[in-house]
């Protein structure tokens, strides 16, 4: 039923897209509600001044994920390993300071994007690494 064949940095690199794609749309989705328009309009969000600062924080998280699109395929599988679990978690603890803000359809897409960074550790844990001193291949 599943593809077995697909190389794991293909696969994780297809997560992040995954999440990038739900985050996107879990985003665009607030704008259909007038009373998030008239909001942002204020220029405070949940009680938060929406302030340039803040933006360029926002720009830099939202950049974790577009990185990883790319870095996925490309770093060798011990940094590959690593940078992927760190990103993940970065990438979880931005969805957490979302949580006293949540509503149901938030929720949902939260849940979705947790899932996809849970099975992004999962596919990551098990990259293997070498022992760069006997250059012996180890599986985690």
């Amino acid at each position: 039923m599943i593809n077995n064949k697909i190389k794991p940095q293909t696969l994780l690199s297809t997560l992040w897209i995954f999440v990038l794609l739900n985050i996107i749309f879990r985003d665009l989705h607030q704008f259909v509600k007038s009373e998030f328009i008239e909001e942002i309009m204020t220029g405070t969000v949940n009680g938060i001044e929406i302030t340039d600062e803040l933006m360029l924080l926002g720009g830099f998280l939202a950049e974790i994920p577009i990185l990883m699109v790319l870095l996925s395929r490309i770093l060798s599988e011990n940094v590959n390993k690593w940078a992927n679990i760190i990103a993940g978690i970065i990438t979880l603890v931005v969805f957490a300071t979302g949580i006293p803000s949540l509503d149901i359809d938030d929720a949902f897409h939260m849940a979705i994007e947790t899932t996809a960074i849970l099975w992004i550790f999962r596919i990551a844990w098990k990259l293997p690494t070498y022992d760069n001193v006997n250059n012996i291949e180890s599986h985690a």
